[in-house]
């Protein structure tokens, strides 16, 4: 049995881990796809994508090292809210920490397909049987790729903010406006990433309104949150 008091540390401690891990990856994800694909990626223009990244290849190869840093922080931060959720609904909180998990395997998977996207110049001999208009569109179909599993993934990623949500809701201790802004930024990546799957002409892109409570979150934890000690429910001391 966890002894009293420990409990409270715990949680403390993991809403703090899960905060920091928020707070960095966010400008991580903000300059891999803005800085980066939106800068260099140009739609349906196999050509002029090819040159972009071509001309600015040591910018691309660290907008992928930023996605693979983002996956890793998203283990970090599946682990701390499981810790930090645990005394509202252990079974729950692990569940949305699976779903975390699983959305980090993804973005993983498709950040492989962005290293395919890079400049074959080293190996052009040994790419000699390809025309340069080949090459090009295989670049664009990878970066094509990557968008497609992202937005697969980001379906575990709408689930596990709604259970993130559920559980703020009846935690006692988190603001329940925020388990509802949690719930609903889930549903605003549901809602994108099965529209995008459904229409081909699908652009609403409804999380980037509904995305503000993981925003919240973020700041939550690692301004009040560091002190809930007090608000913890009383079996929550009693948690092996």
């Amino acid at each position: 049995m966890t002894p009293p008091g420990e409990t409270s540390r715990a949680v403390r401690k993991a809403g703090l881990v899960a905060g920091a891990g928020i707070l960095a990856m966010a400008p991580l994800a903000v300059f891999a796809h803005f800085g980066v694909l939106e800068n260099l990626v140009t739609e349906d223009d196999a050509a002029r994508t090819a040159r972009d990244i071509r001309d600015s290849e040591a910018l691309f190869r660290f907008g992928v090292v930023a996605l693979f840093l983002v996956a890793v922080l998203d283990v970090v931060v599946a682990w701390a809210l499981r810790v930090f959720f645990q005394p509202a609904h252990k079974a729950i909180a692990t569940l949305a920490a699976w779903f975390r998990l699983a959305y980090a395997g993804v973005l993983l998977v498709a950040a492989t397909q962005l290293v395919g996207a890079l400049p074959p110049a080293k190996n052009a001999e040994s790419l000699g049987a390809y025309s340069a208009d080949q090459l090009d569109a295989e670049a664009l179909m990878r970066i094509d790729a990557f968008h497609d599993i992202w937005d697969a993934g980001l379906i575990f990623f709408g689930v596990h903010l709604l259970l993130l949500g559920f559980l703020a809701f009846r935690s006692g201790y988190v603001p329940r406006v925020l388990g509802v802004l949690l719930a609903v930024a889930g549903l605003g990546y549901l809602v994108d990433s099965f529209g995008a799957f459904l229409s081909s002409g699908y652009s609403v892109e409804a999380a980037t309104v509904t995305g503000v409570g993981e925003l919240l979150l973020m700041i939550w934890l690692l301004t009040t949150g560091r002190n809930i000690g007090s608000r913890l429910p009383i079996q929550a001391e009693r948690l092996p």
